[in-house]
């Protein structure tokens, strides 16, 4: 029966202070900060009433999400991730030094191509709906990450269609920085080059059966209580379903943006697509990216691992071309859903002159391949 294998962070056999510690405060070691349920949050906050079991356990708090980072479905496999944050967390709170992911941090952002050292803004959760000439585009995405700099708010203002002082208005109401040099009016740390994607792609549960005990969140509550548990099964369908609907169209929106998407994924979804799909992805293993392109990480020898945080050192990068009319004599990704509507990097900024970036990273020292031209 499945089971939960890591709560936040730590594999839930784990007994060290530091592991209960971690657990006590609802603390993610991947965001470095308080742990927002991932990607059970919408069905998973727990509320601590006075009678609540849990009360004491976590204290100061009057409800706590779900932890669940992980659920392995049958004894020594690998484990299914459930949470984003447990492949991948780029817009962490905290923008001190990272102590995990730093592998996959590196893997992701040095196939997206930018000149070394760059700093690169990262925008999470952009939601971007609008319509035009009767077609419609309404997509959120995961993680925006471009390069940023200084640039003459006048020239945003062309660019736009706004007038000078909107654009000021809206960029110092989302925080960002506004300075004066020889009279014109610069702001900081806004896109100078191509903005590209990057998608998490994390397993659904099934649901779970409330009279049974096998919901994320009572699985949880009975795990934290050191009793036998049942978690949800994994929803294999919905998982490829979600991901299908997406991957050609956000990996269009980037190449017409002049950057790239990187679909972060588990090994275990690759063997999924592999085994009940037409669609064999290991056909696509490069060493550089393409238009489509997943990188898949994996926990490797999980037996004997009691105690500490797995960090995902394995990966592999999976990159084609989206259809085989673009480069025939060699295999693609089936064209399995293309956008009625590309929108522009104008409608991008116009979103991004209310919303300051998150987090600022640096590319890696070695580009990857072919640098980004803007």
């Amino acid at each position: 029966m499945p089971k939960i294998f890591e709560v936040f962070g730590y594999p839930i056999t784990d007994q060290t202070q530091e592991a209960k510690e971690s657990r006590r405060h609802a603390h993610c070691p991947f965001m470095n900060g308080q742990c927002d349920g991932g990607g059970n949050r919408y069905s998973s906050q727990i509320a601590l009433g006075s009678d609540h079991p849990l009360r004491t356990h976590f204290l100061g708090v009057d409800d706590v999400p779900a932890g669940v980072c992980s659920i392995q479905t049958t004894p020594d496999t690998s484990p299914w991730i459930v949470c984003p944050r447990r492949l991948l967390a780029l817009g962490r709170e905290d923008p001190g030094v990272r102590k995990w992911q730093s592998y996959a941090e590196e893997k992701t952002l040095g196939f997206l191509s930018y000149p070394p050292k760059s700093r690169l803004g990262v925008w999470t959760e952009v939601k971007l709906k609008y319509e035009e000439a009767g077609k419609s585009f309404d997509y959120t995405f995961d993680y925006i990450v471009a390069p940023i700099g200084s640039t003459p708010v006048k020239s945003m203002s062309l660019q736009l269609g706004q007038s000078v002082q909107a654009v000021a208005k809206s960029l110092a109401i989302a925080g960002y920085s506004l300075a004066v040099r020889d009279g014109e009016d610069f702001v900081e740390d806004f896109p100078i080059g191509p903005p590209s994607l990057v998608e998490i792609m994390t397993s659904s549960t099934s649901g779970g059966n409330k009279k049974k005990r096998t919901t994320i969140a009572m699985a949880f509550e009975d795990s934290m209580l050191e009793k036998s548990h049942e978690a949800p099964g994994i929803n294999y369908r919905q998982v490829w379903a979600r991901m299908v609907s997406q991957l050609i169209v956000k990996s269009e929106v980037a190449l017409a943006w002049g950057g790239k998407t990187i679909w972060v994924v588990q090994d275990n979804l690759v063997d999924y697509i592999c085994k009940s799909t037409a669609l064999d992805v290991r056909k696509f293993l490069s060493e550089k990216s393409d238009e489509v392109n997943m990188l898949s990480f994996s926990y490797g020898d999980i037996n004997g691992k009691k105690e500490g945080i797995i960090d995902l050192v394995n990966s592999a990068l999976y990159a084609g071309p989206m259809t085989t009319g673009t480069r025939s004599n060699k295999p693609s990704f089936q064209d399995m859903i293309r956008t009625p509507l590309t929108p522009s990097k104008d409608r991008l900024f116009s979103l991004l002159i209310r919303q300051r970036p998150k987090n600022i990273v640096f590319a890696p020292e070695q580009e990857r391949n072919k640098t980004w031209k803007n």
